[in-house]
């Protein structure tokens, strides 16, 4: 399970005495809600699907796919599964090629997804084996689903921009540059990630309501 409520809110209060753009940001947007997802295949699984398409394009490929295969997405079935079923279920020959990596290394056991080492970078390597989910994908896995504390998605977008806007930097720092600015943070880059994203659609959404207050 990813990190609860509590144990952001006590993250972010180290954090602020860290680091006074966080007690500002804290401040001004308040505390952020937990992101928790299950542990296991079918988070990831989900991941794969939900890459490139609409939310109602994602879940109407996972509908017909629990229909074709069982609601229970059994790797040892998505993973004999034909190719046709599948593409019939709406996923494309790359996606394919995705979902049966993820389910030939779980079925045959090679990737323990309830067994990840305890190494943040051991385990990211071990989920970038599966096709089609890179580093900030096993990132983001590691901290909704197994509530890693300290993992950072310095690739993130989102989390460079707000970065940037928190400490009060010109343009949007490098990925280098928020790892190094992040350092300090250890260990609650997570709350840190997840603040980061609180922060931008707060942001975001209090500048769309002063432009709508602005007259036409």
């Amino acid at each position: 399970m990813g990190l609860s409520e509590e144990q952001l809110k006590r993250s972010l209060d180290a954090l602020a005495k860290i680091e006074p753009a966080f007690a500002a940001g804290l401040d001004r947007h308040g505390y952020p809600a937990p992101r928790i997802r299950d542990r296991g295949h079918e988070t990831l699984l989900r991941t794969i699907i939900g890459q490139q398409v609409s939310v109602a394009s994602a879940n109407a490929i996972w509908k017909r796919l629990e229909e074709a295969v069982g609601a229970d997405m059994e790797p040892v079935v998505l993973a004999a599964a034909p190719d046709e079923l599948l593409r019939g279920c709406g996923l494309s020959r790359q996606k394919i090629s995705y979902v049966k990596s993820l389910a030939e290394l779980v079925a045959s056991g090679e990737l323990e997804l309830l067994d990840l080492p305890a190494d943040d970078e051991e385990a990211i390597a071990a989920l970038t084996r599966i096709k089609g989910i890179g580093r900030w994908s096993a990132e983001i896995y590691l901290l909704f689903a197994e509530g890693r504390g300290d993992i950072w998605p310095a690739g993130d977008l989102a989390v460079q921009e707000e970065v940037g806007q928190l400490m009060g930097l010109p343009e949007r720092p490098s990925e280098k540059t928020v790892r190094e600015i992040a350092r300090k943070w250890s260990p609650h880059r997570g709350a840190a990630a997840i603040f980061t994203w609180h922060h931008y659609g707060r942001r975001l959404a209090a500048g769309k309501a002063e432009k709508d207050k602005l007259p036409v």
